[in-house]
This record gives structure tokens, C-alpha cells and sequence, in this order.
């Protein structure tokens, strides 16, 4: 009877400690916290802080190829042999032309000089519509190809010509009207838009055998870039226009290698967040996240409130 009582209040105590203990609830997890600084006002006056709201803009999406700046001896030697042959059919066409002149006047030419002069002309006219097609595999059918003026400056390299590839699919339908470019090590089509390069006229071009997709021709005028050098091309792409933020070129800080942006939240408040640079334009960047339209923008002593940031020690001073 003892041991009865004995293990039934054992049981019961035990019920009781399992009774009183409840679990901890789960410890609250902290809010992640968004990059930037808080300033004081006078703080915020001391660095020159300016900033002002972002606008909305449309854009439209670019393609990006590669291209290849064609040397210019290749050119110089197909205009070479085009001219080579146009002088060889003036000469032959003028001589066919004089016997035909003097046919049944007592200076008239042999049957057979006769023959030989319409032969050498056929001939001739052969081997400039040969050397014409050469030409034209070099350098396509561009709008210039009659202009002698132009295919000279082609041929001694003051202008350069470009053979640019694209996707295969990404750019269907016209040719586009003009393109840009910058060194492959650029990496970005914003520098495509402060080197300046002016690519245009733009036109069809035989295919690249080493980078399937659809080629063109363009002119390439005021550029640092070499013969023989491969480069980064962008066209404006097929897909409908779409809206999207316009973050000016004096708004942005460089980071860890990315780009980025202050957008002062509440005064004083400034949260730093990251700027693609896929969509340049002649201010700076189009962005579609990150940014509304409407918030306040640091467009002057950003690079100071990044330095405050990474380092809090520094005074405003």
C-alpha cells in the first residue's frame, strides 16, 4: 500500500513540473538594416547636401552585340583593285569606242583589231564587276559606295569601319538607324555614352562566321578604338517602350565596384541604394527599382555621405 502511494505521487509531482514549464516564445529577429546615415541638420548644411525629386521617364530596351573594327588595309586593297579595273574599262570602252569611230573611213581598224577592242572591253567590265563584289564583301553595300571621296577616307583609315554582331533574334525587322560602342573592358553601356563615338550610317553586313547572329556595317567616327579591337555595341532593341526613373550621373557614388544612389527618406535620413548602369542616357541612368519616382535624390555631396557612412568618425567638417 506504501509503495502504491509512493509512486502515485511521483507521478503526480512530475505531471505538475511538466504542468508548470512553458516554452519560450521564439526570440524576435531583428529588421535588416538598410545602408545610409542620419545627419543632423546642421550637419546636412555643413556638407553642402543638396538633392532634388526624381523624375519619370520612358525608355526603350537596347541590345548589345560585339564588334570588330575592320583594318583598313583590307579596304585600301579592294578600293585598289576597283579603281585598278574602272581605269582598265575607260581604256578598253575608249578603244572600242575609236574603232567603232572609224569603221568605213579609210583609217578604219582590222576586223580583227575590231574584235580584240570589244573583246579586251568585255573583259575589262568583267573584272571590274569582279573586283566591284569584292569590295562589296568588305565593306557591304553601305549608302557611301559610289562616293569616291568616302570610300578613300575608308581605305586610309581616317574613318573607321565597324563590323558589329547581334543575337541571333534580338534585333529582327529595319536596320537600325545608328549604334554605340565602347572598349570591352568599359563593361557598361553608360560609357558607351561619354566616349562620344559617333556610329552612323548603319547597314546590312554578311554574316560573322566566328559569332552567329545578324551583322552590320556602321561608320566609326571620333574613336580611340584600334584596328582589329573587339568591342562592346549596343542598338535600340525591338521591345515596346516601357517607364522607368531617371537618376542624374551627379547622384551617383561608387562602391565595392557597384554603383549607387542616397535618397533622403526623411530629412536628415539618407538610405543608399544600388543604381543599374544597363540603361544609360545622355543625364545618367534609367532605373526601374530601387528608386520612385518622386523621392528625393542626393545630386550634390553624395560621395561625402558615402564617406560618412563607411566611416561614422568623420566629421561633417
Amino acid at each position: 500500500m506504501n509503495k502504491v502511494v509512493l509512486v502515485t505521487c511521483a507521478l503526480l509531482g512530475l505531471a505538475g513540473c511538466q504542468k508548470g514549464t512553458s516554452p519560450e516564445p521564439p526570440a524576435a529577429q531583428d529588421e535588416p538594416v538598410k545602408q545610409g546615415v542620419t545627419l543632423s541638420a546642421d550637419q546636412v548644411a555643413k556638407l553642402g547636401i543638396a538633392t532634388q525629386p526624381a523624375g519619370a521617364v520612358d525608355y526603350t530596351p537596347e541590345v548589345m552585340g560585339f564588334g570588330l573594327v575592320v583594318p583598313h588595309d583590307a579596304i585600301a586593297a579592294a578600293v585598289a583593285e576597283v579603281t585598278t579595273a574602272q581605269a582598265a574599262q575607260a581604256q578598253s570602252r575608249a578603244a572600242a569606242a575609236r574603232s567603232q569611230r572609224l569603221a568605213g573611213t579609210p583609217g578604219a581598224m582590222s576586223a580583227d583589231a575590231t574584235e580584240t577592242s570589244t573583246r579586251q572591253l568585255a573583259t575589262d567590265s568583267a573584272a571590274l564587276a569582279l573586283a566591284e563584289r569584292r569590295l562589296s564583301s568588305v565593306i557591304g553595300a553601305g549608302p557611301f559606295a559610289a562616293e569616291g571621296s568616302a570610300l578613300q577616307d575608308l581605305a586610309s583609315g581616317k574613318v573607321k569601319l565597324l563590323h558589329a554582331t547581334f543575337p541571333l533574334g534580338a534585333l529582327p525587322g529595319a536596320t537600325p538607324a545608328s549604334l554605340r560602342a565602347a572598349h570591352l573592358e568599359s563593361g557598361s553601356a553608360g560609357a558607351a555614352r561619354k566616349s562620344g563615338w559617333s556610329l552612323h550610317p548603319v547597314w546590312s553586313a554578311p554574316a560573322d562566321a566566328s559569332l552567329p547572329g545578324r551583322s552590320f556595317f556602321a561608320l566609326l567616327q571620333g574613336s580611340d578604338a584600334g584596328e582589329g579591337e573587339r568591342l562592346l555595341v549596343w542598338a535600340p532593341g525591338s521591345g515596346s517602350m516601357q517607364r522607368g526613373v531617371a537618376v542624374p550621373a551627379a547622384a551617383l557614388v561608387i562602391s565595392e565596384g557597384r554603383y549607387w544612389c542616397y535618397v533622403e527618406t526623411k530629412p536628415g535620413v539618407f538610405e543608399r541604394r544600388e543604381v543599374a548602369t544597363d540603361r544609360p542616357t545622355d543625364a545618367g541612368y534609367v532605373i526601374t527599382q530601387g528608386v520612385v519616382a518622386g523621392e528625393h535624390l542626393v545630386t550634390a555631396a553624395a560621395g561625402l555621405l558615402l564617406a560618412r557612412e563607411l566611416n561614422p568618425d568623420t566629421g561633417a567638417d
